[in-house]
C-alpha cells in the first residue's frame, strides 16, 4: 500500500474513533440526565395539599399472593422462618419511589387503647408525619391498659410491608438513629399528649416547632386527635390508603382469618354478631340490666379499681332507656328475630368472654343454635394467641369484614372502623342499632303493651336506612365527639352514587 493509502486509512480509523468517544459521551450524558431527573422527580414529588399522588383507591404497588402457612399447631417449627417469608414477599413486591424530602426531625407515638383505637390513631400519625414532612418511628402498642395486651407492632402487622407501602409518601423507620437513640435512652425527650380534635394547622403551628426544636417529640396519647372534618380531601384520602392498604396484620393472623371464614362459609350463610357484653365494657359504662345484685356489685368494684375510668356514680337504668349501654344477649336475640334473620344462620360472636357465660347466652342459642366463636372453629389454633387480645381481635376484625351481616350491639372503636371498612368495601350490610328506641321496645313488649307482630314491624321500620348505605357524615361544630366518626364514614375515599357525589 502507497503512503497515500496509508494516510487515509488512518484519517478512517480517526474518525471512527472520534464517533466511538462522542457516541459514548452522549450515551453517558444522557445517563445523567435520566438520573437527575428521576432525583429531582421525587424532590418535587407533589405535597399532600396538592396534585395528583395514588390515593386510597389506587394502588401503585403490585402485591403478590402469600403462600399459605403451615397449620397452627405447626407455628413453632415455622415460627423462625417468618422474617424470611416477609423478606420473600418484599422482594415480589413492585414498590413505590421514595418521596425525597428535607426531613424536619422524628416522630415517635405511643398508642392507646385497644387495638382499632390504635388503627385509627395510626393512620392519623402517618397522615400528620406526612404533612409536617418528618421522619415516623414505627408506632408503639398499648400494653398498660385494661387487656394489657403485651404485643408489639410487628405482632400485629406486617411492618415491612407498612413501611414499604408508604415509602412514596412518608419515611418511616422501625427505630430511631443510633445517636438519636442514645440520647432518648439517656432521659432526653420530650413528650407531650396532642389536643383531641385538632386540624392540620394545629401540628404545623404548634407540634413542627417543637419536633425542630428538640430534632425528636414523642406523643404519648393518640386517640381521636386529628378532626373528622375540615381537612383537605388529600389529608383524608391519605388516612384512608393508610387504614385500608398499608395496615396490613402479619401472615399468621391472616392465615388463621382465611381459615375461619373458609370453614363459616362451607357452612352457609353468617352474621358477625360484635356482642360488647363483656365484665370490661359493662363496667366500664355502668351498665348492669339484667344481672344479679352480686354481678352489680362485682362491676362496681371493677370500675372504682381504674382510676383512669372517670365516670364512677352510674344510674344504669336511666342510662339503658337513653339508649347509651350494649343490648344484653337476650334484648340481641329478640332484634335478630324481629329483622327475620333466619334461624338456621351461623352467628359468629366477635367478642371476648361473654359476662355471666351460658347463663346469659341462653336466649341467644335458644333462638339461634348455630352460635360460633373462634375458640369453637379452631379449638386448637388459637394457643399463640392467648392472653393477646390485640391478636385475637385482628381475626375477629378479618372475620367482621367478610360476614354476610355485620352488627354491632355497642358503639365501640371496632363498630365503627369495622363499619367504615365495609362501606369501602362496597357498602357491605352493617345493622346500626338505634338502642334506644329497641330498649323501648323490648320494655313495651315484655310488659305486654305491645304485641310481637307490632314490635317485630317497629323494629324493621327504624332500620331500613341504617343498613351501612352511602350517607354523608354528620357535622356538628364545636363538637366533635357527638358528630359522625371519620372512620366510620370515610365517604371521601368512597365511590358514592351520583345524587351523593354532587352534594
Amino acid at each position: 500500500m502507497g503512503a497515500g493509502g496509508k494516510a487515509a486509512k488512518a484519517r478512517r480509523a480517526a474518525r471512527v474513533s472520534l464517533w466511538v468517544a462522542r457516541a459514548s459521551t452522549t450515551v453517558l450524558l444522557w445517563t445523567c440526565v435520566v438520573l437527575l431527573a428521576a432525583a429531582f422527580g421525587e424532590r418535587l414529588a407533589p405535597s399532600v395539599l396538592g396534585g395528583v399522588w395514588p390515593g386510597c383507591l389506587t394502588q401503585t404497588l403490585v402485591i403478590v399472593q402469600r403462600p399459605l402457612l403451615l397449620p397452627a399447631d405447626e407455628r413453632v417449627a415455622v415460627h423462625t422462618a417468618i422474617s424470611t417469608t416477609a423478606a420473600a414477599n418484599a422482594n415480589a413486591v413492585a414498590l413505590p419511589p421514595k418521596r425525597i424530602y428535607k426531613n424536619n426531625g422524628y416522630l415517635m407515638v405511643s398508642c392507646n387503647g385497644g387495638l382499632n383505637q390504635m388503627r385509627a390513631a395510626i393512620c392519623d400519625m402517618v397522615t400528620v408525619a406526612r404533612y409536617l414532612n418528618v421522619t415516623l418511628i414505627v408506632p408503639e402498642l398499648d400494653k398498660t391498659s385494661f387487656w394489657a395486651d403485651p404485643s408489639e407492632f410487628q405482632d400485629i402487622f406486617d411492618v415491612d410491608y407498612f413501611i414499604a407501602s408508604l415509602r412514596d409518601e412518608v419515611r418511616i423507620l422501625k427505630e430511631l438513629p443510633p445517636r438519636l437513640k442514645k440520647r432518648v435512652e439517656m432521659g432526653y425527650l420530650r413528650s407531650m399528649p396532642p389536643v383531641s380534635w385538632s386540624d392540620i394547622s394545629y401540628y404545623q403551628n404548634q407540634i413542627l416547632p417543637i419536633i425542630k426544636k428538640y430534632k425528636v417529640l414523642h406523643l404519648n396519647k393518640t386517640d381521636a386527635r386529628l378532626a373528622n372534618n375540615d381537612l383537605p380531601m388529600e389529608i383524608q384520602k391519605l388516612r384512608c390508603r393508610v387504614n385500608f392498604a398499608a395496615l396490613r396484620f402479619t401472615p399468621e393472623i391472616e392465615e388463621l382469618g382465611r381459615r375461619v371464614v373458609r370453614i363459616l362459609r362451607r357452612n352457609g350463610p353468617f352474621v358477625v354478631l360484635h356482642l360488647r357484653y363483656e365484665m370490661d365494657m359493662l363496667a366500664f359504662s355502668g351498665c348492669t340490666h339484667g344481672c344479679s345484685h352480686e354481678e352489680a356489685e362485682e362491676l362496681t368494684r371493677m370500675r372504682y379499681a381504674y382510676p383512669w375510668w372517670k365516670e364512677k356514680v352510674i344510674d344504669s337504668n336511666a342510662k339503658r332507656k337513653e339508649g347509651l349501654c350494649p343490648l344484653t344477649p337476650e334484648e340481641i336475640a329478640m332484634v335478630l328475630k324481629a329483622l327475620d334473620i333466619d334461624p338456621s344462620y351461623q352467628i359468629y360472636i366477635a367478642a371476648g368472654e361473654i359476662y355471666g357465660g351460658q347463663r346469659r347466652m341462653a336466649a341467644l342459642t335458644s333462638a339461634y343454635p348455630n352460635v360460633v366463636r373462634k375458640e369453637t372453629l379452631l379449638p386448637s389454633g388459637l394457643r399463640f394467641f392467648q392472653n393477646h387480645s390485640s391478636q385475637m381481635a385482628a381475626l375477629d376484625y378479618m372475620v367482621s369484614l367478610e360476614s354476610d351481616v355485620f352488627i354491632p350491639t355497642y358503639d365501640g372503636n371496632m363498630a365503627k372502623v369495622v363499619e367504615g371498612h365495609r362501606r369501602y368495601l362496597g357498602f357491605k350490610k352493617t345493622v346500626l342499632l338505634d338502642r334506644k328506641l329497641i330498649v323501648e321496645l323490648v320494655d313495651q313488649y315484655k310488659n305486654g303493651t305491645l304485641s310481637w307482630t307490632d314490635f317485630s314491624s317497629s323494629v324493621k321500620a327504624s332500620h331500613t336506612s341504617r343498613m351501612g348505605a352511602p350517607s354523608r357524615r354528620q357535622v356538628i361544630p364545636d363538637k366533635p365527639k357527638e358528630e359522625d366518626y371519620f372512620y366510620a364514614n370515610p365517604y371521601e375515599c368512597l365511590h358514592q352514587p351520583d345524587e351523593l357525589s354532587v352534594l
